[in-house]
């Protein structure tokens, strides 16, 4: 399943992604607001990458990521998780710091909400992010997102301080 955008091509994230995965993946200014990275060594990146697609083997996936393709290069990644009724999509986005400002991540994340919303009827969907991650944020409301929620005792897995976690919303009738 691949999909296309002005720039971009979205198709299943696996193993052939090792070592671009890994680069932006176990880099802690890439990943210092993240909840689950950044990845400890190159066997963490593959059992998340072996997962991943082990997932998009499955009859019904409860979840899919996405390589970001520019030109043939992997820059980053983009997911969705899906609820068990299949109601709402939880969105994930990842982009290489060598590629950050120009918009990748919202041009990859708005194709992933259109293709979930017509292929698989997906209406609403969320996104979280640390507080501080104005990069993350800005991405939501330029996708139209909303904040829903604020909530306290967000744990990165760089830190062990208490952070403020972020809730996007966005319905989409």
């Amino acid at each position: 399943m691949n999909i296309h955008t002005e720039r971009l091509l979205l198709v299943p994230l696996g193993p052939q992604y090792l070592l671009s995965t890994h680069e932006y993946a176990s880099d802690l200014d890439n990943t210092k607001y993240m909840v689950h990275l950044p990845n400890a060594d190159i066997e963490e990146t593959k059992t998340f990458l072996d997962r991943a697609q082990a997932e998009w083997q499955t009859s019904n996936p409860q979840f899919y990521e996405f390589a970001i393709l520019l030109d043939d290069i992997h820059i980053g990644a983009v997911d969705i998780y899906i609820s068990e009724n299949n109601s709402e999509g939880e969105l994930g986005w990842i982009i290489s710091k060598k590629y950050w400002g120009y918009g990748y991540a919202t041009e990859a994340a708005r194709e992933l909400i259109s293709f979930a919303k017509h292929e698989w009827k997906i209406s609403k969907f969320i996104a979280h992010c640390d507080s501080e991650n104005v990069s993350s944020y800005n991405v939501m409301e330029k996708l139209g997102m909303s904040i829903a929620n604020k909530t306290k005792g967000r744990k990165n897995k760089y830190s062990n301080d208490d952070r403020e976690d972020l809730m996007y919303l966005l319905e989409i009738e």
